[in-house]
């Protein structure tokens, strides 16, 4: 069985019931984020390997938001390569939507790089830069929804907003978390 960087198990993975013994760990974890339920609901199999550490915690939400961030991009690609409907003005939204969503997996493939090498000696810089590059990807998805502020009619539509909201509570809630972490300081990761 392969385990990731964090020690958890693809099992764990596909399994949100996994480590249920655990669960309040995950709920202490996701007490400080906007969207709770969705905090919990998705880092539940993180439960048993994270526990009480709030840099295993960062670690995994910003992992489990990369992957949310990567789908979405996924699907505007898709989108927009079968052009389905979106024309004109909508569709240079949807081109601009693909790039916010490309420069967001950019920031948390950095976060995350910051949070594999935390150091007790750069500890405060690592997380002024972590909370500059979580604050940056949420202000793409963000600006990815500003672009289809006209209200248009279509499932397709919805099913867009929808996703790329989503994406954008991830991470809030992985900026939450990171914020977190920043305020527990040092005495979150043990001694090197």
């Amino acid at each position: 069985m392969q385990t990731s960087r964090l020690g958890i198990s693809n099992k764990q993975r596909s399994n949100p019931s996994a480590g249920n013994g655990d669960h309040s760990y995950v709920e202490h974890a996701c007490s400080v984020t906007r969207y709770r339920d969705l905090c919990i609901r998705s880092l539940a199999s993180f439960s048993s390997t994270a526990k009480n550490s709030p840099s295993r915690w960062a670690r995994a939400r910003v992992s489990v938001t990369l992957g949310e961030t990567k789908n979405v991009t996924g699907y505007l690609v898709t989108l927009k390569k079968h052009n389905n409907g979106m024309m004109g003005k909508f569709g240079v939204a949807l081109s601009d939507c693909i790039e916010c969503f490309n420069n967001a997996i950019d920031e948390l493939h950095k976060s995350l790089g910051v949070l594999r090498k935390l150091s007790r000696t750069t500890f405060v810089t690592q997380m002024g830069d972590l909370n500059t590059w979580l604050s940056a990807a949420l202000t793409d998805g963000n600006t990815c929804l500003d672009g289809f502020e006209e209200d248009r009619k279509g499932n397709q539509l919805k099913s867009l907003k929808n996703r790329v909201l989503r994406a954008t509570r991830f991470t809030s809630n992985a900026l939450a978390l990171a914020n977190k972490l920043a305020a527990t300081g040092l005495e979150s990761f043990p001694d090197p």
